[in-house]
């Protein structure tokens, strides 16, 4: 068996960036230190950094206050700032520089009376945040099916902002039907998309061109590890996610000469490794691991001016 890694994979500056504010407030203040939402997500992560004495919560106010509260990399809407400042929690600030100028965005549009769509999907944290930085200028659509629904007040003065976690492949169906109904609507930077994002999808289409079968390890929870196994399977290849070795399906083997591997952007590299070794067994030991060309994404992202 034929075993090829992607690269790049797994870990980006905004996730790196994150955990290590999340370790250094634990070091500098002790536990717990609480943490709006899991700061990615991986329970790997999560779990590690709970058994160090983060507290992970959903709502500020349950926090004692006077607590040190790390904001997740996703972001969070002022109402939740405002919830943490009404408890006079200490807050940390660990939201993807990404992310923040997606919020810095929405409020300028919003200030400048613009109607915001922003494209992403519903429920999600990052989403959430986004959607409360301007809540009554802003419309989420998903497809372009939501877009024929859309209801403008002035379609001369209305822009289009995107979750970062989409690629420009994933956005490009709603932004063409977006263009074609408004043509005066202000389309988002092409730096808005997550580099990470659309880095890890491109590997994965040159993944599909060599190999029969491609193991994503990610994250249920995680919307650009579910991105990664939809493109693997577009691309007609056998595509499955996990979250650690264990769950790799023999059967999935069956036939198989060549399988790829990659790991969503929170995903660390030892779960990818894990998965190797678990193939390398189940292949009886017979298996050549070769990855693609090492790939500098180049970025990275300094923690905030208090934990430095």
């Amino acid at each position: 068996m034929r075993i090829v890694l992607a690269n790049p994979r797994g870990f980006c500056a905004g996730v790196d960036r994150a955990i290590e504010i999340v370790e250094l407030a634990l070091e500098r203040f002790g536990p717990p230190v609480y943490v709006r939402h899991e700061i990615v997500h991986n329970r790997h992560v999560v779990e590690g950094l709970r058994q160090r004495g983060a507290v992970f919560v959903e709502d500020p106010g349950t926090v004692p206050e006077g607590s040190v509260l790390v904001f997740s990399a996703h972001g969070v809407s002022p109402a939740v700032r405002e919830a943490a400042r009404r408890q006079r929690l200490r807050t940390i600030d660990a939201t993807c520089p990404l992310v923040t100028k997606v919020h810095v965005e929405a409020k300028r549009f919003a200030a400048a009376a613009h109607e915001i769509v922003l494209i992403g999907h519903q429920g999600h944290v990052e989403v959430e945040g986004t959607m409360g930085q301007a809540p009554e200028e802003t419309r989420l659509v998903e497809n372009v099916e939501d877009v024929a629904a859309l209801r403008i007040d002035d379609p001369e003065k209305l822009a289009v902002l995107t979750q970062t976690t989409l690629s420009v492949d994933d956005t490009r169906d709603v932004m063409e039907a977006l263009r074609a109904r408004y043509p005066a609507i202000r389309l988002p930077r092409k730096d808005d998309i997550c580099y990470a994002t659309q880095n890890r999808q491109d590997a994965v289409k040159r993944l599909c061109d060599e190999v029969d079968l491609v193991l994503v390890v990610g994250a249920p929870a995680s919307s650009n590890s579910n991105r990664l196994v939809e493109l693997a399977q577009k691309r007609s290849a056998a595509a499955y996610m996990v979250e650690s070795a264990e769950q790799i399906d023999p059967d999935w083997l069956r036939g198989t000469s060549s399988v790829g591997v990659t790991a969503g952007a929170s995903a660390p590299e030892a779960l990818v490794q894990g998965v190797v070794d678990r193939l390398r067994e189940l292949a009886g030991g017979r298996v050549t691991v070769q990855a693609q060309p090492a790939v500098d994404e180049g970025v990275v992202f300094q923690v905030p001016a208090e934990l430095r």
